[in-house]
């Protein structure tokens, strides 16, 4: 998917476990032209495929310019497990989209938008999240970089092998279960019931009400299971960088000090997003150009 000029109106979107974002995007600079942007909230666990198909489409229409003489270009930031190539979700179990599971994702944006299926492309969330930061964040000036998406599930990439990949290392074995299971926000909700027998509806809230000393002895345990997650993955892709994103991310100054203190390779520059969601609208969208 080759398009040599940067005037077309690319969109970038990005699609999180209860949100869309979509925006225009400027693919000479790698910034997203703020006054377009469009986010809504999806309940991706609750909602049958037509309720949220139509949110994305809700989204997406006030974009769509149908007096421009040259077509619109739409990046997708879509996680996984999606057939990017094709388009199709095969999201299933993951407390999210379970609903468009086997659905044509693509086909059915292009039926509804009115524009043509081979004009929407589909990346996977933390590869756009990488490939955004490289272009104009934190990891623009360095040439070998990793990053990781902490959230409702953990993302990784890298372009340590000349090119951004998603390398899908949320499912490596991890204690007694998988790498995600320990390194999200769903762990933070599980681990603090344990601990305090409440709930919190999401770590912003955890923060705002839990003791001291809980907040410490999560973060203590949770800078350690990055920690050990991040010294194979370092280990792995030998980076100059890494880059931490995902709203776990906007928890910083409880982990960084810790998580520093536990990697084994001190050469990494570890470094906080500097594009926070801009960084998929843009690596979604610029997809276009780099190809």
């Amino acid at each position: 998917m080759n398009t040599k000029t940067s005037r077309l109106p690319f969109i970038g979107v990005d699609i999180g476990g209860s949100h869309i974002t979509a925006a225009h995007v400027d693919c000479t600079t790698y910034k997203v032209i703020d006054s377009t942007m469009q986010r809504l909230r999806v309940a991706s666990m609750d909602e049958n495929s037509e309720v949220i198909i139509q949110s994305w489409v809700d989204a997406l229409s006030s974009l769509i310019l149908k007096s421009s003489e040259e077509t619109i270009r739409i990046g997708i930031a879509m996680p996984g497990p999606f057939d990017y190539q094709e388009g199709i979700s095969l999201m299933k179990g993951q407390q999210k989209y379970d609903s468009l599971y086997g659905l044509n994702i693509r086909t059915i944006l292009s039926e509804k938008l009115g524009i043509p299926g081979d004009h929407i492309v589909f990346i996977n969330d933390a590869e756009a999240f990488l490939r955004g930061e490289l272009a104009s964040g934190a990891a623009s000036d360095f040439e070998r970089a990793i990053g990781v998406t902490l959230g409702t599930g953990l993302g990784s990439t890298s372009n340590c092998n000349g090119r951004v990949v998603d390398v899908n290392r949320a499912f490596v074995p991890f204690l007694d279960s998988i790498a995600e299971e320990y390194i999200s926000t769903r762990w933070f909700l599980k681990h603090y019931k344990e601990l305090t027998g409440k709930d919190a509806k999401n770590v912003e809230e955890l923060l705002a009400t839990a003791d001291e000393s809980i907040k410490d002895q999560l973060f203590e345990e949770f800078s350690t299971n990055l920690a050990t997650f991040l010294n194979d993955f370092i280990a792995d892709e030998n980076p100059q960088v890494l880059v931490i994103g995902g709203n776990i991310a906007k928890t910083w100054d409880y982990f960084i000090t810790k998580l520093q203190d536990k990697l084994v390779n001190k050469t990494v520059v570890i470094k906080q997003s500097e594009m926070w969601e801009d960084a998929a609208l843009v690596g979604a969208a610029c997809t276009w150009i780099s190809n």
